[in-house]
């Protein structure tokens, strides 16, 4: 983990893809449009390099009015936005929102290209600085209520392991856990582990949609407890029968609170 993550600010290197497709400004307009099309990345465009060093880039807009015979360094953009490696990720993120670029090349200080950030990677990292204060908070009331010790972990769980402790999710925001998702953008569940019993304690929207989708396990933070406890939310799970995700209901007739609040404000406005 990088200088960055560890105080506090993590930086574009951080999250940056390293593997970054590119074509040349030799390439004609007809070889690009083509790799767009059967790209199964959906790429939207790539960055232009004469060997390391970026030139500009090339979207699938510039290509919609070019003959196909164009070379690529005809057409495309040379008013390039570029992030540095070193960038902390918050001012990448303001360039991105500012500019409606999707993706930033990010070039080191010879203007060599070693990767790219896009508006995804971007997100991720906002939902991953999150996450630890929800788990950190979480565990301390634990111990507080229950005077047990208590760690944390980071694992990969079998949602089968998994004993839901909510009994319904909604319609509204499963769709939008189901994106985030297929895009690799969905924050880790939160477990605890009560004696070998994993208690789901927040992520229901992402597991129902996760088993929906034929996803078999999951990121996870874990809070593994030092001894067994009678947690208020286990008793909650035999009371609702809750054994599965299985067991989940999905409610497709109300809508989540948050969703309809936003819904009733956006209609306001």
């Amino acid at each position: 983990m990088s200088k960055g993550v560890l105080d506090g600010k993590p930086q574009v290197r951080d999250y940056m893809t390293q593997d970054v497709a590119t074509v040349s400004p030799d390439d004609t307009v007809a070889e690009v449009a083509r790799r767009i099309a059967e790209s199964k990345e959906a790429h939207s465009g790539f960055p232009v390099c004469d060997g390391r060093r970026v030139e500009g880039f090339i979207s699938a807009r510039d290509l919609l009015l070019a003959a196909d015979n164009d070379p690529i360094f005809k057409v495309m953009s040379d008013d390039l936005i570029v992030a540095h490696p070193e960038m902390k990720i918050t001012d990448a993120a303001r360039v991105i929102l500012r500019s409606g670029i999707q993706r930033l090349p990010v070039v080191d200080d010879a203007g060599n290209l070693v990767g790219i950030i896009s508006n995804a990677d971007v997100i991720r990292s906002q939902i991953e600085r999150a996450t630890p204060d929800k788990v950190d908070k979480l565990k301390r009331t634990l111990q507080s209520i229950h005077e047990v010790g208590a760690t944390e972990e980071r694992r990969t769980v079998r949602l089968a392991d998994l004993t839901p402790t909510q009994s319904k999710v909604y319609t509204d925001e499963l769709e939008g856990r189901s994106y985030e998702l297929e895009n690799g953008l969905a924050e880790p569940l939160v477990v605890i582990d009560n004696g070998g019993e994993l208690l789901l304690a927040d992520g229901h929207h992402r597991v129902k949609a996760a088993s929906q989708l034929g996803i078999e396990e999951m990121d996870a933070y874990v809070i593994v407890l030092d001894e067994q406890v009678e947690l208020g939310m286990a008793e909650t799970a035999r009371k609702e029968e809750l054994e599965s995700i299985a067991d989940i209901e999905e409610v497709d007739y109300a809508h989540h609170p948050l969703v309809a609040t936003t819904k009733r404000l956006q209609d306001e406005e």
